[in-house]
């Protein structure tokens, strides 16, 4: 698939840390509750760690209990979805509609009314608090 943010393997090695790189450009997990995104509690925006755009925002996170920060929801046209085989399972795995990168995997368990559980690697995110 043709992304508007494209590099090469390089290009992102020199601009990702290697544990970012290992999740956004290997689909790598970081270690449950080990995020610092997790308990982000502040009113702002969640932008994909490797080009910036808007995924999530503070309204769309709920503590699930999972160990990764959790959303009911994405921003319009934000986020992608591909099936994820991997672990002897089916999963959906979730990705950044505009460079590619692996955010982490959409379940349909969630308790919100939209029903999903955008369960996401703090590594592949940053977060913006609002300033007003």
């Amino acid at each position: 698939m043709a992304y508007d943010v494209t590099k090469t393997d390089q290009e992102w090695k020199i601009e990702l840390s290697p544990e970012r790189f290992a999740v956004l450009r290997q689909s790598a997990t970081e270690r449950p509750f080990s995020g610092s995104l997790l308990h982000v509690d502040a009113d702002g925006v969640f932008t994909c760690g490797g080009c910036g755009q808007h995924l999530f925002t503070s309204e769309q996170k709920f503590e699930s209990g999972c160990g990764w920060p959790s959303f009911d929801a994405c921003e319009p046209g934000s986020v992608i979805e591909r099936v994820d085989r991997s672990l002897f399972s089916v999963r959906t795995e979730i990705l950044c509609s505009q460079c590619g990168g692996h955010l982490g995997h959409v379940f349909g368990d969630g308790p919100t009314p939209t029903g999903l559980r955008y369960c996401v690697n703090s590594l592949a995110i940053d977060f913006a608090e609002s300033s007003d």
